[in-house]
């Protein structure tokens, strides 16, 4: 696991955005798997802005959903098909036919589960998954406890993921109680895993998956058990870090053409 801190959000997002502008440039068609929440935002800002300028050619690139509410149509402003599609597929100038997603209306939720485990099989895996982390430490929903080998499938989000994302909905009754979400297996599936984490609100966090033990109590800790995975901090996520100075120090000393 490498851990780059930054000096902020904006930092990381073009950090980031830097990496995925470099595997797109190898593989123009690659699959990125993206994550919701305010956290990604600064990301795909900074691969808009690329796209803008014209510095990056994103045609022939697919986006795969991490996860999906339970009972939200299609539609709907907060289903998070809805959020990927307003915050990258169209920024980007994609088509929706670029888009994967698992059905969250579906009448049969562990079959739509099933189907998106075979769709991302089918479309020769993720090559770089973009993750926030919870403030429990969840990634996607895998919720404190989920199993490291765990597929697609329907999660119960705890009361705590309730009221994080309470700020999207206008009432936090109307935030769903079931979720569908890619299992920490699936994840770990990803050739490349970058984890962006902002805020001191995530620094607990942040430090139990880093320097903590790989446990499933905190799912994210799981990221230490991936040949590829990047953790990109910023100063405040970073402050809970025993061994900050050393991320620094080797980060500082990487030869740039490796990237992260």
């Amino acid at each position: 696991m490498e851990v780059v801190i930054v000096k902020d959000a904006a930092a990381g997002g073009a950090l980031i955005a830097d990496s995925v502008a470099a595997l797109l440039r190898r593989r123009p068609d690659a699959l990125l798997g993206v994550a919701t929440g305010s956290t990604p935002l600064p990301v795909y800002r900074a691969l808009t802005a690329l796209v803008r300028a014209g510095a990056l050619d994103v045609s022939r690139a697919r986006i795969a959903q991490l996860d999906e509410y339970v009972g939200l149509p299609q539609g709907h402003p907060e289903s998070y098909r809805s959020v990927v599609l307003r915050e990258v597929v169209e920024p980007l100038g994609l088509d929706e036919a670029a888009f994967l997603g698992p059905d969250g209306s579906a009448e049969d939720v562990q079959a739509a589960c099933e189907a998106y485990d075979r769709a991302l099989a089918g479309a020769g895996g993720v090559d770089l998954q973009l993750l926030g982390i919870g403030t429990d430490g969840h990634i996607g929903f895998n919720e404190p406890c989920s199993s490291l080998a765990s597929r697609t499938r329907i999660k119960t989000l705890t009361r705590q993921t309730r009221e994080d994302n309470a700020r999207f909905f206008d009432s936090p009754d109307e935030v769903p109680h079931h979720v569908i979400t890619q299992g920490i297996g699936t994840i770990l599936e990803a050739r490349h895993l970058v984890l962006l984490a902002t805020g001191e609100g995530k620094a607990d966090a942040v430090a139990q998956a880093v320097e903590g033990p790989v446990a499933a109590l905190v799912p994210a800790s799981a990221l230490q058990l991936h040949p590829h995975a990047t953790v990109v901090v910023d100063e405040a996520a970073a402050s809970r870090l025993k061994l900050a100075d050393y991320f620094r120090a080797t980060f500082a000393a990487k030869p740039e053409w490796q990237g992260i």
